[in-house]
């Protein structure tokens, strides 16, 4: 029986060696994904109530994009203003705008040029 035994620890190895390169991996994926993938919009009233906010904060424009939980506030709202450039309006629960950042993917971003402090937070 010492030969099944080993035949058995060795099996019991090769699945614990499969189920530790297997759970990393999947670590790895789910790490590795592209985080707009994990994006939740917002919707109904919020939507409109966030929408309403972060246009009135902006002075305008049109909203292309939003978010609930972001990593920086509860809400974030993408608005395109009139001259291409991006800006995300940061919101919090109770729809006050607590921040602001140019979005890298406008148009004509300028590095933070409309960073709400004047850094480049990007």
């Amino acid at each position: 029986m010492a030969i099944g035994r080993r035949k058995l620890m060795a099996i019991g190895g090769v699945a614990l060696a499969v189920a530790i390169i297997g759970g990393g991996g999947g670590v790895v994926v789910a790490m590795g994904g592209d985080d707009d993938e994990a994006e939740q919009p917002i919707t109904g009233t919020d939507l409109e109530k966030a929408s309403a906010e972060a246009l009135q904060h902006t002075g305008g424009g049109r909203v292309t994009g939003t978010e609930v939980g972001d990593e920086e506030s509860y809400y974030e709202v993408e608005v395109t203003l009139d001259n291409g450039n991006q800006v995300d309006v940061q919101l919090d629960e109770n729809f006050n705008v607590v921040g602001q950042a140019a979005d890298d993917d406008g148009a004509n971003d300028q590095d933070g040029a409309n960073d709400q402090d004047g850094s480049n937070d990007d």
